[in-house]
């Protein structure tokens, strides 16, 4: 199914039941509102975990890693492969599911909160329905994969003020948060007008032939997976090897790309901090290997977001593709470039690969920086040395992501990427995917959150309707 192929009428539908459902009362599942059980000041939050390999894994062992969490739950479609060895080793004695519904329902009243590191499209549903039984919420980046999905969450975020969420851009939480928000605190970073984001590093797709026409063939269903739940809200697709572990990032129906993978460890405390919100304009500048169903093998994407205040307009371009680097100001120095590339016979060295990261454009400085918890630095290094002693004291950390997601289950702090922070910086993801799938400048109205530009692409901000007996997750 192509962007064309979602119908008028589909769509109608969809954002008729999205919009009722946010006037009725109570959740989905329940006929009332249900609280997070209070934790005591010694207890262990008792977490549930859906997705336990690969990504999944890594989420589970950070948060029990913490000494804060109690596993009480696991569950994968995939129980049993290879890649949920390791955790199902290290916990043998916890209950076993695969289907995340009939984990809540048996053990419900056993879980304070879920962590979910499973595909994007996969994490609307799951989310939903831990918020709606009042369990908190821990979901990988990026929130959902939908403009509408995000929505719903974030107003399911608001109807259960009491339920703590965060989004797993776990780089928010450490060294280039604090540093962030105290140099624009201080005036340090004042009055920016440009940022380039790059990520220029192979991705699974890149090899791949753009000319295709087709999803891949049908291939046998590996005997422990359940490829029904697998699919989650989603149809219409039929089991290969390269839309699980990791490859569903490559394909327009499942992942968000490099932009949903890696845009929320690079521009994140940018967006929060520098008050973007969401941009009015998102214009596909270069679309190398455009197709229909899988991203293109070089994106460069422009952004544009308005005035706020007294800050002015700002431009984000966005840098992806092993032959798509973003210019380098003068005086970047050498730190980016890739050391074992010789120059060139002319003594030249040009820039061959940049480790993935953020370049921040202001009046009067220049700042470069990396992703995750890169702190930044002010070029050029002269600069750099004059400002030194004009530079705030930038805090420490007091917790690192997991360890602040469970403290604030217990109440003893506050997440600093819940909903209301991630989900806008989401959706700009998810208008800027939609920009590289359709191949069209999109025109978007900030207020009343449609695209002006095109009916057959505001559609999409809501996509295809779920299949048959997942539409109940689409009410909040």
């Amino acid at each position: 199914m192509s962007y064309n192929d979602y119908s008028r009428r589909k769509f109608l539908k969809q954002a008729m039941l999205a919009s009722a459902a946010a006037t009725v009362p109570g959740f989905l599942l329940a006929n009332e509102q249900r609280h997070p059980r209070k934790l005591g000041p010694n207890e262990k939050v008792n977490l549930a975990c859906v997705g336990i390999g690969n990504r999944g894994r890594e989420i589970i062992e950070a948060l029990h890693k913490t000494g804060l969490a109690n596993i009480v739950a696991l569950c994968d479609v995939d129980m049993g492969a290879p890649h949920t060895e390791a955790i199902l080793k290290q916990f043998p004695d916890v209950p076993r599911f695969q289907d995340f519904r009939q984990m809540f329902d048996k053990m419900g009243n056993q879980i304070d909160a879920v962590s979910i590191g499973v595909p994007d499209f996969s994490h609307f549903p799951i989310t939903m329905m831990a918020m709606g039984l009042g369990k908190h919420v821990y979901v990988e980046k990026p929130m959902a994969r939908t403009f509408q999905e995000v929505e719903l969450m974030m107003k399911a975020a608001k109807r259960y003020p009491k339920v703590v969420t965060q989004m797993g851009n776990q780089g928010h939480s450490d060294a280039n948060y604090f540093q962030f928000k105290a140099w624009v605190d201080a005036g340090i970073i004042k009055d920016v007008t440009d940022i380039t984001a790059h990520m220029n590093s192979p991705r699974r797709w890149h090899g791949w032939d753009p000319k295709i026409t087709a999803f891949p063939a049908a291939e046998p269903v590996p005997s422990t997976l359940n490829w029904d739940i697998w699919q989650m809200a989603t149809s219409g697709h039929t089991y290969n090897k390269d839309f699980v572990n990791g490859q569903w990032r490559c394909w327009f129906h499942f992942g968000m790309g490099a932009l949903g993978d890696w845009g929320a460890h690079i521009l994140d405390t940018a967006h929060q901090f520098l008050d973007l919100g969401l941009p009015y304009e998102v214009e596909p500048l270069k679309l190398d290997g455009h197709n229909n169903f899988f991203y293109p093998m070089s994106t460069t994407l422009s952004f544009k977001f308005p005035k706020r205040g007294s800050m002015p307009p700002l431009e984000v371009k966005w840098y992806d593709g092993l032959d798509n680097l973003p210019p380098i100001p003068k005086g970047y120095g050498v730190s980016g470039l890739d050391p074992n590339i010789p120059p060139p016979s002319t003594g030249a060295i040009k820039p061959a690969k940049l480790n993935p990261g953020k370049i921040i454009y202001s009046k009067e400085l220049t700042f470069k920086g990396g992703s995750h918890g890169s702190t930044l630095s002010i070029i050029p290094e002269e600069k750099a040395k004059e400002m030194a002693s004009k530079l705030p004291v930038v805090p420490e950390s007091p917790s690192n992501h997991f360890a602040n997601f469970l403290k604030a289950c217990k109440g003893e702090e506050q997440t600093r990427s819940p909903f209301s922070i991630a989900g806008p910086l989401s959706q700009v993801f998810c208008l800027g995917v939609l920009a590289q799938w359709t191949g069209e400048t999109i025109k978007f109205d900030r207020e009343k959150k449609i695209i002006t530009s095109s009916k057959k692409i505001n559609e999409l901000l809501v996509g295809a309707p779920p299949r048959k007996g997942w539409e109940q997750y689409y009410k909040v």
